[in-house]
């Protein structure tokens, strides 16, 4: 980020990656395309706390710090994730939202 960029560009930046997220989350019903929705949502977030940060506080790195808590959170999620994705794909053999109607114990 430089010194002359206005704090409004990265906050436009967020929010549109925030709803094109959201949309892909609400409308998509590939497990895969769901998932890559919410790694876009949360990479959004991490876009407003780095800018937040370098024009609040630019000799603290608080913001930077709650990015990369979130992006570890982000892969121990997108591995679980993947993880319930393959079982699905295994019992169902598809990937579908619709196509996972029941449970098993």
């Amino acid at each position: 980020m430089t010194e002359g960029t206005p704090l409004t560009y990265f906050l436009i930046l967020g929010t549109i990656m925030f709803f094109i997220g959201i949309y892909g989350f609400l409308t998509r019903r590939n497990l895969i395309t769901i998932l890559m929705s919410v790694e876009l949502i949360l990479n959004s977030v991490n876009i407003n706390f780095v800018a937040f940060n370098k024009y609040l506080y630019p000799d603290k790195l608080q913001g930077h710090f709650f990015t990369l808590f979130i992006i570890a959170v982000a892969a121990a999620e997108a591995a679980v994730a993947i993880a319930i994705i393959i079982n699905i794909y295994r019992n169902f053999n598809s990937i579908n939202v619709e196509d996972a109607d029941e449970m098993k114990y």
